[in-house]
């Protein structure tokens, strides 16, 4: 039985497992992807090996947050290209699997389990960041029914790339004292008229664009949910996917903690290995603690998302808050004690500095974890 607390033998075996998998079998494919583009051999493997499957359920069944949780730590402690390419096909398709129509079910989610077809998460945009409330894009009613999107969506993971996109449009003005009213979701196939993107170069060269909607036509049978319900279909994908960046934030600081354990042991300096200077034990001591602690509270809201337990935003919000900014620590500490080395463009942990800084940011940056973590404790 899984308890916040500790992994049961089962579960460490698959993530022992799935961290094989990924450095046999994932990490030759991430290595051979084109920076800042799909790499979809990669997004094949995920479906051929059937890790698609756990972050989406092609039948709309629930998802275990914990399983999500365990598979991201573990793919990302090996390969980090690999665990993003899993959660951004999981966040693109997880609103069509709990909230489409059965025709949107069976029309894509078996491609996108399978890995055949990439599918991308359309919610920010470039005033309308963590404040998804904000969204400016329009679904202006269409002459003979359906709608017209007009706009720009920013930071859009899988972006231009994917072969459809859930996508968060404002329907009516929202009422009075109701910022989040008025927002419906819907599925747009890539090749729609009107629909455009461009490719934008980060930090870490995930795929990350924009997408331009010059009326790009809609109609009921696209509708995911209810019209006018999409700002919940767009908060339940959160906060289902909020500890598991938690978990993928995990993954990186056992990365960095694992290489810097053995680097201190081997560099001798000052007479003797690194790891006998006080200084240097005791940044490792507090790396490893707060790891665990991140570890600890990314299971533990994920036992309460799958528990259906109260508290679950206040839960989801603590552990992607505390597991970023953990995880931003850890990464840092580990080049510090690793020195110029890490520096070294190839050198792990200058992969990791650069791909640890990004999860602060998305799915709701630190500050706005800390004002629904505020909120929620005066619910």
């Amino acid at each position: 039985m899984t308890t916040p607390f500790a992994l049961d033998p089962e579960q460490q075996a698959w993530c022992a497992r799935l961290r094989a998998l990924a450095a046999d079998r994932l990490r030759p494919l991430a290595q051979q992807g084109e920076p800042g583009r799909v790499n979809r051999p990669l997004v094949a493997a995920l479906g051929e090996l059937g890790l698609l499957r756990a972050v989406f359920r092609p039948d709309g069944r629930p998802v275990r947050a914990m399983d999500l949780c365990l598979l991201r730590e573990s793919l990302a402690r090996e390969c980090t290209e690999a665990e993003t390419a899993l959660a951004l096909q999981g966040l693109g398709a997880y609103p069509v699997a709990r909230h489409g129509t059965g025709l949107q079910r069976s029309r894509w989610l078996p491609e996108v389990a399978a890995g055949r077809a990439v599918a991308a998460f359309a919610l920010s945009e470039p005033d309308a960041g963590s404040d998804a409330a904000a969204l400016e894009l329009r679904a202006a009613p269409a002459a003979g029914g359906g709608w017209r999107l007009t706009g720009e969506k920013c930071w859009i993971s899988n972006a231009p790339d994917a072969d459809v996109y859930t996508v968060f449009a404002r329907t009516a003005e929202p009422g009075e004292g109701r910022r989040r009213s008025g927002i419906t979701a819907f599925l747009v196939p890539a090749g729609r008229p009107g629909l455009d993107g461009t490719p934008l170069a980060m930090l870490s060269p995930h795929p990350i664009g924009i997408l331009a909607f010059d009326a790009v036509p809609v109609g009921p049978d696209d509708v995911i949910g209810e019209v006018g319900e999409g700002y919940r279909v767009a908060m339940a994908t959160l906060d289902l996917f909020r500890p598991s960046v938690g978990a993928f934030a995990v993954g990186m600081a056992r990365a960095a903690l694992d290489a810097t354990l053995v680097h201190a042991a081997e560099r001798r300096a000052f007479g003797g290995p690194l790891k006998d200077l006080q200084s240097v034990s005791h940044r490792l001591a507090e790396m490893a603690t707060r790891t665990e602690a991140a570890a600890l509270l990314v299971y533990a809201a994920a036992a309460a998302h799958d528990a259906g337990g109260p508290g679950i935003a206040r839960r989801s919000a603590m552990a992607k808050l505390f597991a970023t900014e953990t995880a931003q620590y850890v990464v840092d500490s580990a080049v510090q004690l690793h020195g110029a080395r890490a520096l070294r463009h190839g050198h792990l942990l200058e992969h990791l500095y650069r791909e640890v800084r990004a999860p602060r940011i998305y799915e709701g940056a630190t500050e706005v974890q800390r004002t629904i973590i505020a909120r929620e404790l005066y619910r």
